[in-house]
């Protein structure tokens, strides 16, 4: 099917248009399209895919791009149409209330003339790719990339960690005048498209998009709020200790990821294969069931783990829709942070193989802020498996170290996504003031100050850097508003490792049982069947930092 054009999808959609509905026959007609649109999926995720192993790949951009045109804006016109037939005939599937809510919002923010818009959003996506991708230095007489400058920053010879650290925020200096002008192009693109759906802002527009049914804008500014209040005072101890325990008279910012007690960092693992062996190992100890699915993955090469040049940043796990298989994407180079990484992408991985058992497309599809609750979890839950007894990486004593600098970051992260999504939504309700990058970094800077800024951390010769920390998150370019729910999952997260710290094996029981409702339930829950609450306000913020406070200082001991 990769290289169909429209005229070879089209007869499936005008077979599904034609056919009438009606009682007798609505789950057949609801499995013929889900299962076909499972296979459009697949296609989709096969040419995104390539485009990120390798962001060098003309041929792969060509046929992303051919895909996106040609297929993706035309499926979408087709599907409207399939959603309004089957939201006229009265008819609902069994089982299908929560799909049936999304269909009528999706129904209802259609708009034809965005479609070619959101084309041009995910083509501009890529070219932010294909500048980070080859944002390399030179280190050693060896040209490396950024990200693999980054375990540098964890040794304890303070001045390579300086010239390390100096070395990559000059490098991202240099493609400043680049984003600038992709962020230009997109925020105009993301205008337009909330005004032809009729919306005051894109955040409107997009908060439906998202569907974004459980919670407010209003709801997201408090958490930011909360956070400033419960949270940042705990990370300003954090760094306060952090400056002691080094032996300094103030701490910058190639401080932060070093060990405190200045040992050497952490190198759980040689290579990739390495990483992926000890990861099954864990993930068995977990949940024999959960070993069995990454053995899947394994078996059918749907990992790709290792760093190297020309590959797209970060990480993250899609889904081979019509297969109902997992695929995880990442950049290792032998850290810690790699380990969580994999970890978490396991987690994501799991709930596709764990809500496969729906019968449509629809029901499997889950908002982001449950789906990280998935991989947050999975990070806690296999904490107790990471030592050498289980298979994993570490004898006890750097395992207990490994978990503290895990839940240290767990705690630091909260700060920093109120910068990201605040700034997000300052940009989309104050569009034309955001179109100038000029008053982009000052609002970052505003933000970060507010959030980020702690008595004993020294940065004050960075204004630069700290200025346009908001080139350096690919969620602001990829997937506008996608972050918060990270900040909300953790929440959820730290409430399913509160549960396993009573009774692992039951906690293990209920986040299985949370992931194969798929995206069929509400958020709140969801949460629920998972042995959380769905919320992020002040009282859930002190329980949780309470929490990580008490672990952190029984690991110490």
């Amino acid at each position: 099917m990769q290289d169909w054009k429209w005229d070879d999808y089209e007869p499936f959609f005008e077979h599904l248009l034609e056919q009438e509905i009606n009682p007798a026959n609505i789950n057949s007609w609801m499995k013929y399209w889900s299962d076909f649109s499972e296979l459009i999926g697949e296609v989709g995720t096969d040419v995104y895919v390539s485009t990120t192993v390798d962001t060098t790949d003309e041929e792969a951009k060509k046929r992303f791009h051919t895909f996106l045109e040609d297929i993706s804006e035309n499926a979408s016109t087709k599907n409207q149409a399939l959603k309004k037939k089957l939201l006229e005939s009265g008819c609902t599937p069994d089982n299908f209330d929560i799909p049936l809510r999304s269909i009528k919002s999706e129904v209802e923010l259609f708009c034809e003339e965005n479609l070619p818009l959101m084309t041009k959003d995910s083509k501009l996506s890529k070219e932010y790719d294909a500048i980070i991708g080859a944002q390399t230095v030179e280190w050693e007489d060896k040209e490396v990339t950024i990200t693999q400058l980054s375990p540098v920053l964890l040794e304890t010879d303070r001045e390579r960690r300086e010239k390390a650290w100096r070395l990559a925020a000059e490098r991202r200096l240099k493609d400043r005048e680049g984003i600038n002008k992709i962020w230009q192009k997109i925020l105009e693109i993301r205008i337009q498209i909330a005004k032809n759906a009729g919306y005051d802002n894109y955040r409107s527009w997009r908060w439906e998009y998202l569907k974004r049914f459980d919670y407010t804008p209003e709801d997201c500014l408090n958490f930011h709020s909360g956070i400033e209040k419960v949270v940042k005072p705990f990370v300003n101890k954090l760094i306060k200790e952090r400056k002691e325990q080094l032996g300094l008279d103030v701490l910058k910012p190639w401080d932060l990821s070093v060990d405190t007690f200045n040992r050497d960092p952490l190198t759980p693992f040689e290579d990739a294969a390495e990483l992926e062996e000890k990861c099954h190992n864990i993930f068995n100890a977990v949940d024999n069931d959960l070993g069995k699915h990454f053995s899947i993955m394994r078996e059918q090469k749907l990992l790709d783990l290792a760093n190297r040049k020309g590959k797209a940043p970060g990480g993250y796990c899609t889904e081979y829709y019509y297969r109902r298989l997992p695929f995880i994407f990442m950049n290792a180079v032998g850290t810690h942070s790699d380990v969580q990484t994999m970890l978490h992408e396991g987690g994501h991985a799991f709930h596709v193989f764990e809500s496969d058992q729906l019968p449509y497309s629809s029901q499997r599809e889950v908002g982001m802020e449950f789906a990280e609750v998935a991989s947050m979890s999975m990070e806690l839950l296999a904490a107790p498996y990471i030592t050498k007894e289980h298979g994993g990486f570490y004898n006890s004593d750097d395992a207990n170290r490994a978990r503290i600098e895990h839940l240290e970051k767990t705690i630091m992260f909260w700060p920093y996504m109120a910068v990201v999504d605040g700034f997000q939504h300052w940009a989309y309700t104050n569009p034309e003031e955001a179109m100038d990058p000029k008053n982009c970094d000052a609002e970052w800077t505003r933000l970060w100050k507010r959030f980020q800024t702690f008595d004993d951390l020294d940065s004050s010769e960075f204004e630069d850097v700290i200025a346009t920390g908001w080139h350096n998150k690919l969620h602001i370019y990829h997937v506008p508003f996608y972050y918060v729910e990270y900040g909300m999952a953790q929440l959820g997260a730290i409430q399913v490792w509160g549960n396993a710290l009573n009774n692992q094996k039951e906690a293990v029981e209920k986040y299985r049982y949370a992931l194969s409702k798929g995206g069929n339930a509400t958020l709140p829950e969801l949460f629920e069947s998972a042995g959380a609450k769905f919320a992020f306000d002040e009282d859930m913020l002190t329980y949780a930092v309470n929490l990580v406070d008490s672990q952190i200082k029984e690991m110490n001991q």
